[in-house]
C-alpha cells in the first residue's frame, strides 16, 4: 500500500544525517547536480528553513530555503530546492513543504519569498501559484540547457486571511522591524 500523506513524517531539517538522503533525491530530478558544499551552505546557515517529508525514514519530500536582507529592500526568502519523490507526487507533499517553509520566512523576519522555476515546469508553477505566488519577471537562459525561468514571488504583507483578526498595536513586532534597516542607512 502507497503512504498517504497523513501517514508520512514531516519535520525541520535535523543535522547532517539528513543531508545523504536529501542529496540523493534533489539528484535524482537534476539536471545539474550540486556538490555537498552547496547543500552545506543552506543548511548550516539556515537549517530553520528547510524541511522534510519521511516516509517509514527515508526521505520523500524536501525544501531547502535561506533568507537574504538586502541593502535597499526588504529581508528576502529564497527557495533554492524542491524536491518529492516520483512515486509520491500529486499528495500535497510539496504543498505542505512550501507552506511550512514560507511560514517560517515569515516568522524570521522576511517580507517576501521568492523562487524560480522552468518555464516549461508547469506543474512546479501551477503549485507556486495556488500558494500565491506570482511572476515576477522572466529570466532568459537561467538555465544550463539553455531554458527561460520564470522568478516568482509571494508577498507577506498583508497577513493571510487567518491573521486578520489581530489588531495592529504601536507596540507590536510588525513595526519595529523597520527601524534597524532605517538607522543602518547612511545619515548624510
Amino acid at each position: 500500500a502507497m503512504a498517504t500523506v497523513t501517514e508520512l513524517e514531516y519535520r525541520v531539517y535535523r543535522d547532517e544525517g539528513d543531508l545523504p538522503g536529501i542529496i540523493a533525491l534533489i539528484s535524482a530530478d537534476l539536471s545539474e547536480p550540486y556538490s555537498i558544499f552547496t547543500y552545506r551552505y543552506f543548511v548550516h546557515q539556515w537549517p530553520e528553513l528547510s524541511f522534510v517529508a519521511l516516509d517509514a525514514g527515508r526521505i520523500v519530500g524536501v525544501i531547502i530555503c535561506k533568507s537574504e536582507e538586502h541593502k535597499t529592500g526588504p529581508i528576502r526568502g529564497y527557495v533554492a530546492m524542491l524536491a518529492v519523490d516520483k512515486a509520491l507526487r500529486k499528495r500535497g507533499i510539496g504543498r505542505w513543504l512550501i507552506r511550512e517553509a514560507t511560514q517560517a520566512m515569515r516568522v524570521s523576519g522576511c517580507e517576501e519569498a521568492v523562487l524560480e522555476a522552468e518555464v516549461t515546469n508547469h506543474g512546479a508553477i501551477a503549485l507556486y501559484e495556488g500558494l500565491g505566488f506570482v511572476r515576477d519577471k522572466r529570466l532568459c537562459r537561467y538555465y544550463l540547457n539553455g531554458n527561460d525561468a520564470f522568478r516568482l514571488k509571494l508577498w507577506f504583507d498583508p497577513p493571510p486571511e487567518h491573521h486578520e483578526e489581530e489588531v495592529e498595536t504601536p507596540g507590536s513586532a510588525a513595526e519595529p522591524a523597520a527601524e534597524p534597516r532605517e538607522a543602518a542607512m547612511p545619515t548624510e
